[in-house]
């Protein structure tokens, strides 16, 4: 169970990498790290914590009385959470040190401890079980990847906040030049049928609700109404 839609030919995807000699390259298929298990004790509990923290609720799955599934991901997060009945060995508050990305710590941890949430003051250093080695306050310099703060979850399983406001390079995967090609395409394609009863309006407003609700996992036609709607709600451009 992911929280990414499916679509397209069937032909499997694949990437462009370097060899570990980095003097060749080849392709491989996409993996794509979708959900991490957390050991809880008490499904209620931890789902009301994350919901909470305004976490997307995925599913709530009760397969028998001894199995049950629940998945929340976070905001803007391509991987996900689970966590409920029967779903692990490992004992509650167990996994440690998940890290969630944000571009201003400081903000992030406001926002949490808006929601009611113990948050650790800001420090830097090192992040990955780090006590003893912490710096107190945010990097000096501002360096990505080099301030955190930290909290848990009623069980006691820790995440921690680390600031990225630039990836080092060679941290993010090449574009598929071709599958994004083939999007835009297929956007104009569906911006046509829009523009030819339309009122005057900026293209690249339709462009990106339809590219937004493709890449959230909508079929073309709930893509084609989402942007509709965005045009219609946000820049009052009603057909």
């Amino acid at each position: 169970m992911g929280n990414h839609g499916g679509g397209g030919s069937g032909e499997a995807c694949v990437a462009r990498v370097m060899s570990a000699d980095m003097d060749e390259r080849f392709d491989i298929v996409d993996m794509k790290f979708e959900v991490t298990v957390l050991p809880v004790g008490d499904a209620e509990r931890a789902k009301t914590f994350y919901q909470k923290l305004g976490w997307r609720l995925d599913a709530d799955i009760a397969v028998d009385d001894g199995y049950r599934v629940i998945q929340f991901t976070p905001p803007n997060s391509p991987a996900s959470i689970q966590f409920g009945k029967g779903m692990t060995a490992l004992a509650p508050g167990s996994v440690k040190d998940l890290m969630l990305i944000v571009e201003d710590v400081e903000a992030a941890r406001q926002e949490l401890m808006g929601h009611g949430v113990e948050v650790s003051e800001v420090w830097h250093g090192p992040g990955v079980n780090s006590a003893g080695r912490r710096e107190p306050g945010p990097d000096p310099e501002h360096g990505s990847y080099s301030s955190w703060a930290s909290f848990a979850d009623p069980d006691g399983n820790t995440w921690l906040l680390q600031e990225v406001t630039e990836r080092r390079p060679g941290r993010v995967w090449s574009t598929d030049v071709a599958a994004l090609a083939g999007l835009l395409h297929e956007t104009s394609e569906h911006h046509g049928a829009f523009e030819a009863v339309a009122p005057p309006h900026d293209w690249w407003d339709w462009y990106a609700a339809y590219l937004d609700a493709r890449q959230g996992g909508a079929n073309p036609e709930a893509a084609s109404a989402a942007a509709g709607r965005y045009m219609a709600e946000v820049k009052h451009v009603v057909v």
